[in-house]
């Protein structure tokens, strides 16, 4: 191929690839003088603004004040808002009284309602929740304002949920789903929520059955600017996660629609999750999957949405979303198979095709896949081991985050490139046979155990034809090979970002590999490249700049600020106290109270608080004596019935607190119940860990404790009383953090913890 050829093939193949990120959103404008029946961005980020002026976790001051606002602004829109408030377990031991926020637009048939969802409590402590889930709840509001001005009367009544509690364990779901009379009304779930600050929405379907009918409806209504895949779902199971949505689908068999955006993941539930961050493509994003679908699903029959088929589903641009049931799965690739032999029959009956270069085929193929599985596997790892603060992300995708993913994706090309560049003695057609298998193989895997990603068939279809053409034709067409990696290219792109974004840069693995995967599928159009090698050089030193860029933004500024903790613990059995930090490489803010040289803490000494990842404190050292007051504690029940131990605590703080968490001994827990609120069976069979519950204490209210234990065990509650107060205490002169360093998020951080032990031989 000339060098002008294989340049300008190149860039198209680059370009395709752009188009795959670039085509998957809506663009913005200044739209604030759009029609009062549009959805307007700028309007919906009217109210993100003024939902996250502060932090407004459950017990919080603001916490009230966005519900207020919530209720002035449904009342604005001629409907008539109701709160559901009750203490609530939910299915993790996190007890909180949770407040939801209803209101229903009445429909002019009898059918099933459709239910907008979203919660509009923010993660404690610090998160100020623009976009988790500020942004879902200014969609709903805004969409709906669009609506009410069209004046339609929907067939379906339309039932608004803003959730509470949502961030401590889905609470206000649970409470809806379990106690609220609608409930039974709902036919269908539209749920918004958020990962991070930016990028394209994901739709994500939940349902106990198959997503056929789901599928069709989502088709019929036509959003602009589908993003979904049915191995998004698969991906979402795999994170340390649920939505409310799940509560709907496990606990009332309610079918719905996850839509939700993950990019910018350094900034979720931490104090950068605040308006400017938010990305107003993203909010125009979701506002484009509202409106088409809330016209189409406020009139739809809504008991048809069960079905017991599934779909393999997928986006790419211009088509926007493409199914086909799951029964073609395996026909599908029956047929490739097929073509792959005819295909290989064909060129060893034209001698265009000889074992001894199909063979030596795979040596590329295994040395591209090796050396770029082991550099995806260990770079995450190598990445700490140079810079120790990326430890304390503890979500695992640093600010530069972006900078890592093109630079490896480049390194994997260049090493394609270079290994490939060493067989050009073997002619391509040869060459292409142990790639296409590797596929085809690949593919047929995915079908037995991962049927969801079973659309990546299609790319396969291309390359196949690709071969047949370099096997019948001496000089094929170059920019017809190039269309027909065009499956490949806007199938696999997004997936290269997706993955670590999602899942952290622990996953550069699956970067790494996919851009292997993806080179084997463009070999087509790569493999005519006479200079290679050039081409290896040229991607080297792109992966070098965009390392060097990674390498000068891997420090921390007030746009990248680093999360930092501290925390003052005071066990009242021992009567001493410690200052306390999650940090792996501490900040000189830290070092002021644990020194250059803190101690490692025992781990039998001081229980692993709750936390998201199970994170321990790294450090600790001696704190001075201070006067907190401390937990009153009665017992208002000890008696045996019927063999069994029942046990009545009431818990009153000394102090205005947050948080309270109870761990247990070995003792097996056969009831318990927080203010009314049960733990479940399930629970507490299976917790881990000793930890009974959590309890998000709302207007510094008391938590009243109710124990059935085995008679005759010796039960041993250890009491964390949490207040989230440090940094502004009178009794502490705690410095403001500087301007580059937040709190860190996941964890119980800026608290003033009190530890106390009760006994009941």
């Amino acid at each position: 191929m000339k060098p002008t050829t294989a340049v300008l093939t190149f860039l198209l193949l680059l370009g395709l690839s752009y188009w795959s990120f670039e085509g998957s959103m809506p663009s913005t404008r200044p739209d604030m003088d759009l029609p009062e029946t549009a959805f307007s961005t700028d309007r919906a980020m009217e109210h993100v603004t003024e939902l996250s002026k502060e932090p407004h976790a459950v017990g919080f001051p603001a916490h009230a004040k966005v519900r207020r606002y919530l209720l002035s602004q449904l009342k604005s829109l001629g409907l008539t808002p109701e709160l559901q408030s009750g203490y609530i377990a939910g299915d993790k031991g996190s007890v909180s009284l949770s407040q939801n926020i209803l209101a229903r637009i009445p429909g002019t048939g009898k059918g099933k309602a459709l239910l907008l969802l979203s919660h509009y409590d923010s993660q404690p402590h610090s998160s100020f929740g623009a976009s988790d889930a500020g942004s879902g709840v200014a969609t709903i509001l805004e969409g709906i304002r669009a609506f009410r001005t069209t004046g339609k009367t929907p067939a379906n009544d339309i039932i608004i949920l803003f959730t509470d509690s949502e961030e401590i364990g889905l609470n206000g779901a649970e409470l809806f789903v379990n106690a609220h009379p609608w409930v039974k009304d709902v036919g269908l779930v539209l749920n918004f929520e958020a990962r991070g600050s930016g990028g394209p929405s994901y739709m994500l379907i939940e349902t106990n059955r198959g997503n056929a009918k789901m599928i069709e409806g989502f088709q019929q209504a036509n959003p602009e600017f589908p993003v979904a895949n049915s191995l998004a779902y698969s991906v979402y199971k795999m994170l340390p996660n649920d939505t409310d949505l799940t509560v709907f689908r496990e606990d009332g068999d309610i079918e719905g629609f996850n839509f939700a955006f993950i990019d910018d993941h350094f900034d979720y539930h931490t104090a950068m999750d605040i308006q400017p961050r938010l990305d107003p493509k993203t909010l125009a994003h979701q506002g484009s999957y509202l409106m088409p679908l809330l016209e189409y699903f406020s009139d739809a029959d809504l008991d048809q949405m069960k079905s017991l088929n599934e779909e393999v589903y997928f986006n790419v641009p211009i088509f926007k979303l493409i199914s086909y049931p799951f029964e073609w799965i395996w026909p599908m690739t029956a047929v490739a198979f097929l073509m792959f032999l005819l295909i290989l029959a064909y060129g060893l009956k034209k001698k265009r095709l000889g074992f001894k270069g199909m063979v030596t085929g795979l040596l590329p193929l295994l040395i591209t896949l090796l050396i770029n599985g082991g550099i995806g596997y260990y770079f995450w790892p190598l990445l700490k081991s140079i810079y120790p603060q990326y430890s304390d992300i503890l979500h695992g995708f640093t600010y530069n985050g972006y900078f890592y993913i093109a630079a490896l994706a480049s390194l994997a090309l260049a090493i394609c490139f270079w290994v490939y560049s060493r067989f050009r003695e073997i002619p391509l057609r040869e060459l292409l046979a142990a790639p296409v298998l590797a596929w085809l193989i690949l593919c047929a895997l995915l079908c037995q155990y991962l049927p969801g990603a079973a659309f990546f068939i299609i790319p396969v279809y291309g390359i196949l034809l690709a071969w047949m053409i370099l096997i019948s034709q001496e000089r094929p067409n170059p920019y017809l090979l190039v269309v027909l990696c065009i499956p490949a290219l806007w199938i696999f792109s997004p997936f290269v970002k997706m993955f670590p974004v999602g899942l952290g840069l622990k996953m550069s693995v699956a970067t790494s590999l996919l851009m292997t995967l993806i080179f084997y599928l463009i070999l087509p159009v790569c493999g005519k490249y006479a200079k290679k090698s050039q081409f290896a050089l040229a991607a080297l030193i792109v992966f070098a700049g965009l390392f060097m860029g990674a390498h000068l933004n891997s420090g921390f500024s007030e746009d990248r600020p680093k999360p930092t903790s501290l925390l003052y613990v005071k066990n009242l059995d021992r009567d001493n106290a410690y200052w306390a930090t999650y940090e792996n490489s501490p900040s000189e803010w830290t070092k002021a109270y644990l020194g250059d040289q803190p101690v490692t803490p025992d781990p039998n000494e001081l229980k692993t608080l709750s936390s998201k990842y199970s994170t321990g404190f790294t450090y600790t050292k001696a704190a001075p004596d201070k006067p907190i007051p401390a937990p009153e504690i009665t017992v208002d029940q000890d008696t045996l019935i019927d063999g069994n131990r029942h046990l009545g605590l009431t818990i009153s703080p000394g102090r205005d607190v947050n948080r309270l968490e109870v761990f247990t001994n070995e003792i097996p827990v056969l009831e318990a119940s927080v203010n009314g609120a049960a733990l479940s069976e399930y629970y507490l069979k299976n917790r881990s860990r000793s930890r009974l519950f959590t309890h998000y204490i709302s207007n510094n209210s008391p938590s009243v404790l109710k124990l059935v234990i085995p008679a005759g065990s010796p039960l041993e509650l250890t009491l964390y009383e949490a207040s989230n107060n440090l940094l502004n205490s009178p009794g502490f002169s705690i410095p403001p953090r500087p301007a580059d360093q937040i709190p860190m998020p996941f964890v119980l951080n800026d608290a003033i913890v009190l530890i106390k032990t009760l006994r009941f031989e």
